[in-house]
């Protein structure tokens, strides 16, 4: 069976990615640190966040792979 996830769960999982985000890039992100460290974790950050983006509104289980 393909069990798909409902729509609260899809919005509860993106309230909570931001948050995390946010929290992170307060702390590490661009701005932070000396000259290009903050660059690099912003940007580094960003396409995490990005990655788990796309996985939150597709529903795909990008490490299923690993796991066989």
């Amino acid at each position: 069976m393909d069990r798909r996830p409902g729509c609260l769960q899809g919005l509860l999982e993106l309230a909570f990615l931001t948050a995390i985000f946010d929290w992170l890039q307060d702390r590490l992100g661009f701005g932070r640190g000396c000259s290009c460290s903050g660059m690099g974790c912003g940007l580094i950050l960003a396409v995490v966040f990005l990655f788990f983006l796309c996985s939150v509104f597709t529903g795909t289980n990008w490490f299923s792979a690993f796991g066989r």
